[in-house]
């Protein structure tokens, strides 16, 4: 019984604790900061003048325009020197791009066989018979999601291989 009377006392005065820390006595002194600095007023600030297109053609100064470097002949960007390549790293490159090209119309043969296999229709080799091949045991649909997987990696190869001869500074027009 002095237990619980105990228990339900202390949880009484731990719920009046925070009520008591959060209410403010009206005659307490304001903070420092409150009393110093008041707020300042919309007035205090001067505002910026906004010229319209009737203010523009009364005006008889000169105004100036954000962004017209017109005038300023120091602010015109400077013509980049074009990059040189070496003819070596151009046809390095182009190698690689044909290398992977023919590797792409590949695996868009093999695809087209295996889709042409799993419609019933004849193979498009000229026998059709793959003697170097050997006997598969995976589905048709998962080959051919396998090679179109080989597809997408090969085309992300040679994106890359574009875009570090671009960033190289090879023209469009210098690879296939």
């Amino acid at each position: 019984m002095l237990r619980a009377l105990s228990v339900s006392v202390f949880l009484l005065l731990f719920r009046a604790l925070p009520a008591a820390a959060q209410t403010t006595d009206p005659g307490s002194p304001q903070t420092a900061s409150q009393t110093q600095n008041p707020p300042p007023s919309a007035d205090a600030k001067k505002p910026k003048k906004v010229l319209t297109n009737e203010d523009l053609s009364n005006s008889t100064g000169k105004i100036s325009v954000v962004g017209n470097g017109e005038s300023n002949p120091g602010n015109k960007p400077k013509a980049a020197a074009p990059k040189t390549v070496s003819p070596q790293y151009v046809a390095s490159v182009r190698e690689k791009i044909e290398k992977l090209l023919k590797q792409i119309v590949d695996v868009d043969k093999q695809i087209t066989d295996l889709k042409n296999f799993q419609a019933g229709e004849p193979s498009t080799n000229a026998s059709g018979v793959q003697l170097d091949k050997r006997y598969e045991r995976e589905p048709v649909e998962v080959q051919i999601r396998a090679l179109q997987n080989k597809k997408k990696d090969l085309q992300a190869k040679l994106d890359a291989l574009y875009d570090e001869a671009r960033k190289k500074g090879v023209e469009p027009g210098e690879l296939p």
